[in-house]
């Protein structure tokens, strides 16, 4: 197992932006319980319900309304939970370009959530970025 990074230009460089197949909804359960024959692959509890992201599929199967419907891009580096500026660095530079970002940190890696229609240049953004913070020590 690779040892969790903190230092942002390291983060960055590392960062190896991959595109997972398929195409996930947000949902959200006002009864917050999910049902039989949906996985999903987040859930948080708030006080209006129970939000999952889950596989398109899954949802329109089970008759769940949709709330926003995204491509799943898995940054590879392990990221430390602690690390300061990544997710504002990628939201700025996909920001920049107009697409809207919701992230995900997992205990290894930061999943970002952004429009399906928008996946392909959110990828060569942030293949942009990670080429710059290698070039640039001062991109911290």
């Amino acid at each position: 197992m690779s040892k969790a990074v903190s230092n942002l230009a390291e983060l960055l460089h590392s960062m190896h932006p991959v595109l997972n197949c398929g195409v996930y909804a947000f949902v959200s359960l006002p009864g917050g319980s999910v049902p039989d024959r949906v996985e999903p692959i987040a859930t948080f509890r708030e006080n209006e319900g129970l939000t999952l992201i889950v596989e398109e599929g899954q949802a329109s199967d089970a008759g769940l309304p949709i709330l926003f419907r995204a491509a799943w891009i898995t940054l590879t580096v392990h990221s430390d939970l602690q690390a300061v500026g990544l997710t504002a660095a990628v939201a700025t530079a996909l920001a920049a370009a107009g697409i809207s970002c919701n992230v995900v940190a997992a205990a290894y890696h930061d999943h970002l959530f952004v429009p399906v229609a928008s996946a392909s240049q959110a990828i060569a953004i942030l293949r942009t970025l990670q080429e710059h913070a290698g070039l640039d020590p001062g991109a911290a």
